[in-house]
């Protein structure tokens, strides 16, 4: 399926996001539950630009990050990876956070990965084959630029979201903008996350593509009342009551507090019910709940510490940046002509 494109996708991948050299090493992991269609495609691009692909296949672990180490060939997958020029990681109970991931991001200082868990065919034209994919990175870096200036935002959607805060100053943005340099951990391209002042939250979230965990594509809209980054209410059907089941079961007052926020901006994503894909639907903006990162608070080494996390889809989304327009109706409007021509030329797909 798509063997030829696909090695078209892996081509864009390596030579225009990792910028692969003649002679790197580039390592692809993958487990039993992967597409080997999607690993074989980027081993012949890799070999088409005159580097050295390794493939390291293993048994699909029963648990991912570090509750995968059990089921892994930890020493010989650790050395490989501490030497590698790139690693790009298909499988689908993840390595991230894992032991063999830690130990190679610790000492490898020239590494460039990136996470690709699951990708699938489908997912892997429709998000990186078919982007513009320098294009989207302009377009990323720029709408960074303008979010992390603005000291007060609001974000409302037809579902009836309206929040209102301010950002944090001088905390860094986690923008996966589809480039990876040495010494980099990176996500498939198309979102932009940070931690705002999270006890300025206050208003109306709701919740109307996805929410994983724990309930996955939505039949019915989640609304949460925020007040100071505290979600103080939740009402509407099923999928709200799972979802205060599921943060009440942790009996952990953080599983109630707003994490981060996204923006979405990647032309080929879709709604889907896979939450790696859903976070980048263009215009739609992800809250998560629970654990913050340490990636996302700079100024906190470490984050800030929650049982666990989950992520929701605000589809459709409107974004004011100190009251001047910058997404209506999940379309790029302002606040320049600049910000709106870049936006233009990163939505449109190539076929």
């Amino acid at each position: 399926m798509y063997q030829y494109e696909l090695v078209s996708a892996a081509l864009k991948l390596l030579r225009d996001m990792f910028k692969v050299q003649k002679g790197e090493s580039v390592v692809i992991t993958a487990d039993t539950e992967s597409h080997m269609s999607v690993v074989d495609a980027t081993a012949q691009a890799a070999y088409a630009l005159g580097a050295k692909p390794l493939v390291m296949l293993v048994a699909a672990p029963r648990g991912v990050g570090k509750a995968a180490d059990a089921d892994l060939p930890l020493a010989p997958l650790t050395a490989a990876l501490k030497e590698a020029d790139v690693w790009i990681e298909y499988n689908n109970e993840w390595l991230l956070y894992s032991t063999p991931f830690d130990d190679a991001v610790a000492y490898n200082k020239k590494l460039r990965y990136m996470c690709l868990v699951g990708m699938n065919p489908d997912l892997m034209l429709r998000n990186i084959g078919r982007v513009n994919n320098i294009a989207l990175g302009k377009f990323l870096q720029k709408a960074e630029e303008i979010t992390k200036n603005a000291k007060t935002m609001r974000i409302t959607t037809p579902a009836g979201c309206d929040l209102t805060f301010e950002n944090q100053p001088g905390r860094d943005f986690y923008t996966a903008d589809g480039f990876v340099g040495p010494g980099e951990v990176r996500m498939m391209a198309g979102q932009i996350s940070w931690a705002p002042k999270l006890e300025s939250i206050n208003g109306t979230l709701v919740f109307d593509g996805s929410m994983v965990p724990p309930s996955g594509l939505l039949k019915s809209k989640i609304v949460c009342t925020v007040e100071k980054g505290v979600i103080t209410k939740i009402e509407g059907g099923a999928d709200a009551r799972a979802l205060q089941d599921y943060l009440a079961g942790f009996n952990h007052e953080r599983m109630f507090k707003l994490a981060h926020v996204s923006y979405g901006f990647n032309p080929g994503a879709k709604l889907t019910g896979d939450i790696v894909e859903d976070e980048r639907v263009w215009g739609s903006t992800e809250w998560g709940i629970g654990n913050v990162g340490p990636m996302l608070t700079s100024d906190i080494p470490g984050g800030i510490p929650a049982p666990s996390h989950t992520d929701g889809i605000c589809m459709s989304s409107t974004v004011w940046l100190d009251g001047e327009l910058f997404v209506k109706d999940g379309e790029v409007v302002g606040p320049t002509p600049e910000v709106v021509e870049l936006a233009r030329i990163a939505k449109q797909l190539e076929y």
